[in-house]
């Protein structure tokens, strides 16, 4: 009745979630390393293709395909399915009417005991409300076949489920959620995690360009922060410029304090000089004002410790202007 399918590279959980999966149901997974890395190690009744590292839409895409059963059920390669996962997918699918192209499993994120939950911790636990992602998510395939899957233009694992979702629902499909549940673990990406994150504003550019602005509140999201990213981005570089411009001036006046000037022209270029300087002063506390109220929001719930303090201190600081240029980048690359 449906064949799971999971992209894969080569995270050491894949072996977990194949085991979750067991082995009474039809699997491919979809290699997506790049170059020549080897073989994957993976059960006798697993089946591989390769998909040459070209993120994870074209890995779903070569996973379908390979696929000849009426339903796709899609997983990630670092969550694990609950006891019992397959059966409860016959019984999510099985009764479907034929106007239901979908059906989404129950995410679950483990919480932390005793404790507030990190920022990285509070961005996975998102998921489980998030519509229609593929961490567990299964598709009819011949609606995949007649929407052409997905949109192998989305190059990370962000925004491709999403985009998929609102194309088969604005062809006249219904998406449903199942009773199955899919537990899906934190990762600890690492210190610089959420600014590498900041190149999904790329792909927001994509979304809005194909689904217009109402694409996110279409998906169920929740409004962004770019255009406060966007005004902080400006206030500090509009305080650097203006910091630069102040100590030309002044720097100039010093070389000119030699020289013989009239009392009203070194007046003039003493108020050009501190008007200049002011305003710098007042760009810089705007900058400084919204990086504090950010990473304030963004300290304040987590565990507080200083360890993650000095992350977030940090990040918010870079994450600002990495967040606009990657978005510039994508309405760039949309407009071509």
């Amino acid at each position: 009745m449906f064949t799971v399918v999971i992209p894969t590279v080569g995270r050491a959980t894949l072996r977990e979630t194949l085991a979750a999966v067991g082995s009474d149901v039809p699997v491919v997974v979809v290699d997506d390393r790049r170059g020549d890395p080897g073989a994957l190690h993976v059960p006798a009744h697993v089946r591989v293709v390769r998909s040459g590292g070209r993120g994870p839409a074209a890995a779903r895409n070569a996973g379908w395909r390979a696929a000849d059963t009426p339903w796709v059920v899609f997983l990630d390669d670092d969550v694990i399915p609950a006891s019992g996962w397959a059966q409860a997918v016959w019984k999510d699918l099985v009764d479907l009417p034929p106007e239901v192209a979908g059906s989404q499993g129950r995410i679950r994120v483990p919480r932390p005991v005793r404790r507030r939950p990190t920022d990285a911790e509070r961005h996975t636990a998102g998921l489980s409300g998030a519509l229609w992602v593929t961490a567990d998510m299964a598709y009819r395939r011949e609606v995949l076949q007649a929407m052409g899957g997905f949109d192998e233009r989305f190059p990370r694992a962000y925004r491709e489920d999403a985009d998929l979702a609102l194309r088969v629902s604005r062809a006249g499909h219904r998406l449903v959620k199942g009773d199955r549940v899919t537990r899906h673990p934190v990762r600890d990406d690492g210190f610089w995690a959420s600014v590498r994150f900041q190149r999904g504003n790329a792909d927001d550019a994509l979304m809005r360009r194909l689904h217009g602005p109402g694409w996110r509140a279409a998906i169920g999201g929740a409004p962004g922060r770019l255009r406060l990213h966007a005004a902080t981005t400006a206030a500090g570089l509009t305080a650097a410029v203006l910091g630069i411009a102040t100590a030309a001036t002044g720097a100039g006046r010093a070389r000119a304090a030699g020289a013989v000037r009239s009392g009203g022209a070194r007046r003039r270029g003493v108020g050009v000089g501190s008007g200049v300087g002011i305003a710098a002063l007042a760009a810089g506390a705007v900058w400084a004002a919204l990086t504090a109220e950010f990473a304030w929001r963004r300290i304040a719930p987590g565990p507080r410790t200083p360890g993650e303090v000095l992350r977030m201190a940090v990040t918010s600081v870079l994450i600002p202007p990495v967040a606009c240029a990657h978005r510039l980048r994508g309405e760039w690359r949309v407009r071509r």
